[in-house]
């Protein structure tokens, strides 16, 4: 496996490792030349002698782990012919781990002699209470020994004081991706260096040769820092470039102002809202409305906390365009939200909203909703009012996007929870305008400021943090069901007790039922061996047989019918309901004040945002609200972990912050969002924060003296390879 032909970035993996290997890279890791190996870098480096405590490991994770042999047994097996080897490895945590190998293999027990240090990679699994690998892949350490694991090269490999441990498969492991790697670095000529001289003087970084060797093969902890620290930098740097590019071409566009008008629809509306605005929707409001006076789009990002009163934010901006003669359209996630928005606006606007009816107002303009569940009949009507200008507020699904729909002016785009929509949705609700229009993007979900200075670097960003007079706290608790039962029976009482106050309750489960899966609706097999999801439709019949037993219950999914969901939610919002069992359909926007209990059953399968979102539904009105989150995750696991801090905290700042660290930070940089590779590997937008803030200032120098990095062909390469144009586009429009 070795080659004497010289590597660069753009060489086959075939031509260097082999047909056979470079086929496994391709097929399990996506790796296909030298530059994708070489930029595969260690998710983490252990160190022989060291513990990689093994007590932390939770079933059903794939491991790799670096223990030290303990003892070995062999016994025959119960249910066939042959013996069974069980052997225990420990490390320095005091943590073991039982490997597991079925079938006659004595030369094994030889090679795993006890005191013996060797990588052990594989799932972890549970029987009797005890943690183990099945079968697992491994390679022994220091001293040779015999058998087909203890290959010379992979000793020699692993045998520093740096052990990389390399993000890998189960056809892969990662001491084949270290032999690899060795192979392609022996011949490797590194790419030319991207950075430019002044930058890497001033900020003291290695050449891109010496970082891309130290990080494989470091000869020094300290060698190891300064090579991880010249590639993150790499990657911001990446980042803020491509921002900062995009933010100054998009200064450049040209767009129509609105003005504020006096005496328009938007004081009218001022005038008649039933309570006074927060000092933040104020100040955010003077924000908006002094950006959609210049003759260049808005871009900017409005977040707030779950109930801070956004929707009356993004409304009055829609009545500032509306005044100046456009259009405004919001486009949200669900017909459920959307049909909410419809009638809120409706109720807020009385007779502004009803221009060409009895009583309207003199100025008033329409509001018109646009769903792919309309009738022939009222689609034609509605779209025919928006090609006409006579509905200056347009609210609908992705429907707006189809052909056919068509503004007479649209001047603004108002995106609700912005995270639900893919680029080329938002792209073509805003090609709808003659101009590229304004645009306001919303989110309750909090943003880390590492994540809007990386993810939302060219958006301004407005943030709501007081929550509207009349708001109720709301208290969190976990329900341990699987430790204490009774605590469950508790929960269900505590429902009751609500409904006999006059209040309503949600009780959220993480799948619909039977039936393919969805976007709302979790595989059904878990791969760990734990039962499936608790789903809708079978839990509301045990709810209403039992616990529930007497007391009005609808459901709601994603896959009812638009009339069907639309009418459950006004039911339920009437007060017609007393439970309301759903799916995370009810995640944003929906809101019924007398709804003062939220019961999450299987609560360790929802992410910490979507836990936050979902808590927001209840405490909406003069009422405390109450969250029982609901879960089987035994004391002491991460997943417990997570919902301990859930409950113990309504700072959707800090949990965003939690949620971030137990998120594969890619994501958050857009890597889901296209199906090509991104380079986009160490950064971490929390314990980076000051290097994201440096690169963003060397980015904006750099871009004001050469605006297209015409002068710095390596670095727009360098640029170009590690955030593709798809990843460019999802970041500049957030």
């Amino acid at each position: 496996m070795t080659t004497s032909e010289p590597a660069t970035v753009d060489t086959p993996l075939k031509k260097l490792v082999g047909e056979k290997t470079a086929k496994a890279l391709a097929a399990h890791l996506d790796l296909h030349t030298a530059g994708d190996l070489v930029y595969h870098f260690p998710r983490r480096y252990d160190e022989r002698g060291e513990h990689t405590d093994i007590r932390s490991l939770d079933v059903g994770e794939q491991v790799t782990v670096l223990a030290q042999v303990q003892k070995t047994a062999v016994r025959p097996m119960r249910q066939r012919r042959g013996n069974l080897l069980e052997v225990t490895v420990g490390d320095d945590s005091g943590g073991v781990l039982t490997l597991t190998f079925f079938g006659n293999q004595a030369w094994r027990e030889r090679e795993l002699r006890p005191g013996r240090w060797g990588l052990f990679a594989g799932k972890v699994t549970e029987f009797r209470s005890k943690r183990q690998l099945n079968g697992p892949e491994y390679v022994m350490l220091g001293d040779g020994g015999d058998g087909e694991a203890a290959v010379d090269e992979e000793v020699e490999e692993f045998a520093g004081a740096l052990i990389p441990v390399y993000p890998a498969a189960a056809a892969v492991p990662t001491w084949v991706i270290a032999r690899c790697v060795r192979v392609v670095l022996d011949t490797f000529t590194p790419p030319e260096d991207p950075q430019p001289a002044t930058v890497r003087a001033d900020r003291k970084l290695v050449g891109i040769g010496t970082a891309l060797r130290e990080i494989h093969r470091p000869s020094s902890k300290e060698n190891l820092y300064r090579a991880r620290r010249r590639l993150k930098w790499d990657e911001a740097f990446a980042v803020q470039l491509t921002l900062v590019q995009r933010k100054l071409r998009a200064a450049a566009w040209p767009a129509k102002a609105r003005p504020p008008r006096a005496g328009g629809l938007l004081d009218a509306f001022d005038a008649r809202l039933p309570y006074e605005l927060t000092p933040g929707q104020r100040t955010v409001g003077a924000e908006i409305a002094a950006d959609l006076t210049v003759p260049h789009p808005m871009h900017r990002l409005l977040q707030g906390e779950v109930g801070s009163g956004k929707t009356v934010v993004a409304l009055r901006a829609m009545l500032q365009v509306v005044d100046a003669g456009g259009q405004a359209a919001l486009l949200a996630p669900t017909e459920v939200l959307a049909a909410q928005h419809h009638r809120g606006m409706l109720d807020l606007l009385g007779p502004l909203a009803r221009a060409g009816e009895l009583g309207a107002a003199d100025d008033a303009t329409r509001v018109e909703l646009v769903t792919g569940s309309l009738g022939a009949a009222a689609r034609r009507q509605a779209l025919a009012e928006v090609a006409g200008g006579r509905a200056g507020i347009v609210l609908g699904t992705h429907a707006l996007l189809y052909e056919g729909v068509d503004f007479a002016d649209l001047g603004l785009v108002v995106v609700d929870e912005q995270h639900r929509f893919g680029v080329e949705q938002r792209d073509a609700l805003r090609s709808k305008a003659d101009q590229p229009p304004h645009v306001l993007v919303m989110t309750a979900t909090p943003i880390p400021r590492t994540v809007a200075m990386t993810v939302y670097g060219d958006l301004e960003t407005s943030t709501l943090s007081q929550l509207p007079q009349g708001r109720s706290p709301i208290a969190s608790h976990v329900v341990p069901a699987a430790e204490k039962p009774a605590f469950l029976d508790r929960a269900w009482r505590r429902l009751r007790e609500e409904v006999a106050a006059g209040h309503q309750a949600y009780v959220v489960c993480p799948r619909i039922g039977e039936g393919p899966a969805s976007e709302e609706e979790p595989p059904r097999e878990d791969d760990n061996g734990r039962r499936p999801p608790l789903a809708v439709t079978e839990v509301a019949p045990l709810l209403a047989e039992g616990p529930l037993h007497g007391l009005r219950i609808g459901i709601l999914h994603g896959k009812l019918p638009a009339d069907e969901k639309d009418a459950v939610m006004r039911s339920f919002a009437a007060g017609d309901l007393d439970v309301l069992v759903a799916t995370t359909v009810v995640e944003v926007g929906v809101n019924v004040p007398n709804a003062t209990v939220m019961i999450v059953l299987d609560a360790d399968r929802f992410g910490v945002s979507q836990l936050h979102q979902l808590r927001g539904r209840v405490g909406r009105g003069s009422a405390a609200g109450l969250c029982l989150l609901v879960s089987e995750a035994a004391e002491g696991s991460s997943a417990r972990e997570r919902l301990d801090a859930v409950a113990s905290t309504t700072d959707g700042f800090k949990l965003a912050e939690l949620d971030l660290e137990q998120r594969r930070e890619g994501d958050v940089l857009g890597a889901t969002q296209s199906g090509r590779r991104s380079h986009l590997r160490l950064l971490s937008l929390l314990r980076d924060a000051d290097l994201i803030r440096d690169a963003r200032a060397e980015a904006i120098a750099l871009v004001e003296e050469d605006p297209e990095l015409e002068r710095h062909p390596a670095l727009a390469a360098s640029v170009a390879a590690l955030v593709d144009e798809d990843r460019a586009e999802y970041l500049e429009k957030g």
